[in-house]
């Protein structure tokens, strides 16, 4: 069945491709192959880093004559690719968010791996934590790679402490007070001392919401049931944690509000909820920084993880080719050089010497309590089927939540209202 969520168009180019007999069963192109995956960054650095790889498996491979990377903006990235698709231009590969992992998974869209990347010379199939890959199976059967696997951390200024008069995040756990409030409390501080702002939940601006997830989490509140049936918006948890947010923001300007917005990375904010990748935007002439877990929140410790897939489409001319580059992209070899930006799902690379060795920004002691503990103890952000759907409703919804005198309670429940029927269905 395909899911709402995929649109209407995705629905008739998937059926017009015949999904009874999907699964890398059409015929390859003859003669030269051109291959093209979509991704959701244009980072010079990741590009390069792609293109490199992908001119190594060409040269053992001269059937393949093109490997090219086609970045998506990252606000329309699901739209734009399942537009591609609908519209009969899909590419070979694409990365797919966590938060559509069930509708891709489930859909007929993708590809089967476990037979190729099990019986890839040298691939070490097993060494995938299986916890990684959870999200991108369907009844078992694996249907994308877990491209990354990635906690969210804080990036803190320090400078921007400091001249506040704020104690920096690791003194502060080393106390046994990092958590939320003591989050407010500086970034108030700073708002008031260097006219900088607060906290920043990056990505989220007022419309991605589940980015929002880096936050409710430590109240133990949940946007839906573990099964995905039942709406947990309403439920006092989240009507806690959207209160707490609600004032940071309106009553003690601690976080910048709708229609404004503040760059952590060109030195406007204290800090900044993100994932490691974003380390790459970090200048080493400019402040200094510290890269440390997620606050505590009143249910205690927890991490927040978020996750891209790699799979190869149905629609695809090449299937078989396709999948093939993608076991060399992400053989040990090349999983341990694309670790620089994407934490690996490889048990064997998840060390904080092994990951060190490809993230010279970031110390042993960051990539341990961020990156390793974050993915052994880490939810992912949610997801559901008819996410896009879900997507919409809840984000327009939540917008009589980002008002000073909003009835918190009020909003949540009409959320719970507007979604059950999805959920339900």
């Amino acid at each position: 069945m395909i899911r709402r969520s995929l649109a209407v168009g995705l629905a008739g180019a998937l059926g017009a491709a015949g999904l009874a007999a999907c699964g890398g069963d059409s015929e390859e192109t003859t003669g030269p192959i051109s291959l093209r995956m979509t991704v959701w960054s244009a980072n010079d650095d990741h590009l390069a880093l792609f293109n490199a790889i992908a001119d190594e498996y060409m040269a053992d491979n001269p059937d393949v004559t093109e490997i090219a990377f086609d970045p998506l903006p990252f606000e329309t990235y699901t739209t734009a690719l399942t537009t591609q698709i609908a519209g009969g231009n899909p590419p070979d590969l694409a990365w797919i968010f966590e938060s559509n992992a069930p509708d891709f998974v489930t859909s007929g869209a993708l590809v089967p791996l476990d037979d190729a990347l099990g019986d890839a010379d040298g691939y070490e199939y097993d060494d995938l934590v299986p916890a990684t890959t959870d999200l991108w199976r369907d009844e078992g059967t694996l249907y994308a790679y877990p491209f990354s696997t990635s906690p969210f951390g804080v990036f803190a200024n320090l400078d921007l402490l400091d001249e506040a008069g704020q104690g920096a995040p690791a003194e502060m756990i080393a106390a046994g007070e990092w958590d939320w409030d003591t989050v407010i409390d500086a970034s108030e501080a700073v708002g008031e001392q260097t006219g900088a702002a607060g906290m920043v939940i990056r990505d989220f601006d007022y419309t991605g919401w589940d980015y929002l997830s880096t936050q409710w989490t430590g109240w133990g509140a949940q946007a839906w049931s573990d099964d995905g049936s039942t709406c947990g918006f309403a439920q006092p948890e989240m009507v806690e944690s959207m209160t707490f947010l609600h004032d940071a923001i309106f009553t003690r300007q601690a976080m910048p509000g709708p229609g404004t917005s503040a760059d952590f990375f060109a030195g406007e904010a204290a800090y900044t909820v993100t994932q490691i990748s974003r380390a790459s935007l970090l200048d080493e002439d400019g402040f200094d920084w510290d890269l440390v877990p997620l606050p505590a929140g009143p249910a205690g410790e927890y991490a927040v993880i978020g996750q891209a897939g790699l799979g190869v489409l149905t629609q695809s001319e090449n299937p078989q080719a396709a999948t093939d580059f993608l076991a060399f992209m992400t053989n040990p070899e090349n999983s341990a050089k694309l670790a620089q930006y994407f934490p690996p799902p490889r048990q064997s690379q998840l060390t904080a010497d092994t990951l060190a060795q490809t993230n010279p920004l970031l110390s042993a002691e960051q990539l341990q309590d961020v990156v390793i503990d974050g993915i052994s103890t880490g939810v992912v952000k949610p997801s559901n089927t008819s996410q896009a759907e879900l997507n919409q409703i809840i984000r327009a919804e939540l917008d009589d939540l980002w008002l000073p005198n909003a009835d918190i309670p009020a909003v949540l429940d009409s959320v719970c209202e507007a979604i059950d029927p999805l959920l339900a269905g």
